[in-house]
């Protein structure tokens, strides 16, 4: 097939005969990759839910529209008639592109494996703890195996090349000295690594836990291999290297549960009817869809030399819907003693002495 290939292509001038060979490449990875799609789609009932066959699809749809056609000339190579010289240079930019393309699929098909773990542990549901924890070593995990994969690729292709060999030849002598000098250099950032290790299987902190860091409220947004992005509740962001997490003390509000205890403090005069706020307060929680049901208490929690401290206890799902309501809570309670015990409302109070008046 090969010969009979050979002696046909000497019907056309060189140069029409390799965009043939080309044209005829493309064609036939169009060909294929038009036929396939519409077989895998097939497989997918419901669009709305997850599909094995959709996530390959959107994953793969567009590296194979390359890779396939770059199979395809890569096997019909032998009866092109580029001269050596050419020859050479296109097997070369051949070669390099199938090396890049295949480590796009080894990405894509972790990437596959990775929408099917988010289906299988959905982080939407309430109570999501053990999802977010096997989200958070997911995401390091897919970060880590890129960076091998692009690095190990990388190394390939440089291999591939002749000088390359040469130039890794000479670097080899002085390995000693430069792995020393490397690392002191990238002390930090080998510690950090390190540390995202620590924290990906420890898991001080998951995606999306509530943290107060630096004084500041947000969510883990973020896990990088070096860094964190904190997600601060007015829409900042908050880069920390990875490492703080394992040096330093932070807050984590969702760390073993999601459920929190929300206070409200309020001050009065020490004659309100503290029995008829408790009342109001259970009064305003037993209606509110932001409160769990599990906590509500309201005590007098200090005295001042002024003011009468009030502290409302309640329990939330979540720290989002304990901010929310708390709010809530402080909002209502000072409208229902200003309405119906204003005189109970915090005042300052100054005696005259008959004395002091002459």
């Amino acid at each position: 097939m090969t010969e009979e290939l050979i002696r046909i292509s000497h019907i056309f001038p060189a140069w029409i005969w390799n965009i043939i060979v080309l044209l005829f490449s493309l064609l036939l990875g169009l060909i294929i990759k038009v036929i396939l799609i519409p077989i895998v789609r097939k497989q997918t009932v419901d669009p709305s839910s997850y599909s094995l066959f959709r996530s390959i699809i959107k994953r793969f749809n567009r590296v194979l529209s390359v890779f396939i056609p770059l199979i395809v000339f890569n096997s019909l190579l032998p009866i092109a008639r580029f001269n050596p010289k050419m020859l050479i240079i296109v097997s070369k930019i051949t070669e390099v592109l199938l090396i890049s393309c295949f480590a796009i699929i080894l990405i894509r098909t972790i990437n596959v494996f990775e929408d099917y773990l988010y289906h299988r542990f959905d982080v939407s549901k309430e109570n999501n703890l053990r999802e977010r924890k096997i989200h958070t070593q997911i995401v390091f995990i897919r970060k880590l195996i890129v960076a091998i994969i692009i690095i190990f690729s990388f190394a390939i292709i440089l291999l591939s090349f002749d000088n390359m060999r040469k130039i890794g030849a000479g670097l080899l002598t002085g390995v000693g000295v430069g792995g020393i000098i490397i690392g002191f250099a990238a002390q930090k950032s080998l510690g950090n690594l390190l540390a995202g290790f620590q924290i990906a299987f420890t898991q001080p902190i998951r995606l999306d836990d509530v943290l107060i860091v630096e004084g500041e409220w947000g969510k883990v947004e973020e896990i990088n291999l070096t860094y964190v992005v904190v997600n601060i509740w007015d829409k900042r962001r908050l880069i920390l290297p990875i490492q703080y997490f394992i040096d330093k003390p932070f807050q984590n509000w969702t760390r073993t549960t999601s459920e929190l205890l929300g206070t409200a403090y309020i001050y009065t005069d020490f004659n309100v009817d503290v029995n008829n706020l408790r009342n109001h307060f259970e009064t305003l929680l037993a209606g509110h869809s932001l409160w769990d049901g599990k906590v509500a208490v309201l005590q007098v929690t200090d005295l001042k030399e002024q003011t009468m401290e009030i502290r409302c206890l309640m329990s939330c799902r979540n720290a989002g819907q304990a901010f929310d309501l708390r709010c809530y809570i402080r909002e209502e309670m000072m409208n229902y003693i200003r309405k119906n015990h204003p005189d109970s409302l915090s005042k300052s109070r100054v005696q005259f002495v008959a004395d002091d008046l002459k």
